[in-house]
């Protein structure tokens, strides 16, 4: 399922497009200002983002600046017929498309599956084959390295396995038993105490406070996951 951040102040058009959105199965996430939309893409996955022009606090000429300093999800502009210049400027600084209101849900639609569609195809998250990142961890599993902010880390084979099942799937639980059945290849009877042992080498080796992870979260009762920075 694909994540769109929807901004706009006017939150009319916010719960129209989300009543458009949610109807062809998309999640949605609601701004209702610039800033309010960068600070949501940081801490969530979004694959596309609808941007009003007009904003308070934060512009969405500005905020897109921002967004693109971290992120390469399309951005459709929401503009006004008047806003001809906004909608040049929106797309030199890195906008993908625009609309214009008022809307046409059918047209909003075709835009957004479009985007999505090209974003997928040319792997938009992926800056570089087999490389996995989440803050600043990073895994390039074409050279087998693992670097936390910029520095290297040793890893045991089981450590960087653990640790790439997790980096692929940012913010998702997974139990024990499923670490167990991925990483080692074989049934999880009694796993527990096993992936626990590896899983706190791992911490020691990845976090900067070990007892207070950045990263590597339990989730109580449920497994661990890496958590999205």
């Amino acid at each position: 399922m694909y994540n769109i951040l929807i901004c706009d102040d006017d939150h009319d058009i916010v719960s129209a497009l989300e009543i458009y959105l949610t109807g062809e199965g998309y999640h949605t996430l609601a701004a209702y200002n610039g800033q309010e939309a960068v600070e949501l893409a940081a801490k969530n996955e979004v694959h596309l983002i609808l941007l009003d022009v007009m904003m308070p606090v934060l512009d969405g000429i500005r905020a897109t600046v921002k967004l693109r300093e971290t992120t390469n999800v399309p951005i459709i502009l929401l503009t006004a017929k008047s806003e001809d210049t906004d909608k040049i400027l929106g797309l030199n600084i890195g906008a993908d498309d625009y609309i214009t209101k008022p809307f046409n849900p059918l047209e909003v639609m075709a835009r957004v599956k479009s985007q999505l569609r090209r974003y997928t195809t040319l792997g938009g998250k992926e800056t570089k084959k087999g490389l996995l990142t989440v803050g600043g961890l990073s895994m390039d599993d074409g050279a087998k390295s693992v670097t936390v902010d910029g520095d290297s880390v040793n890893l045991t084979p089981l450590e960087y396995n653990i640790l790439k099942l997790l980096l692929a799937h940012p913010g998702q639980v997974f139990s024990s038993a499923q670490i167990y059945e991925q990483v080692w290849n074989d049934p999880a009877y009694g796993s527990e105490n096993t992936v626990a042992v590896h899983i706190r080498h791992l911490r020691e080796k990845i976090e900067i406070d070990p007892a207070n992870p950045r990263y590597l979260k339990v989730v109580w009762g449920l497994g661990y996951k890496l958590e999205k920075t």
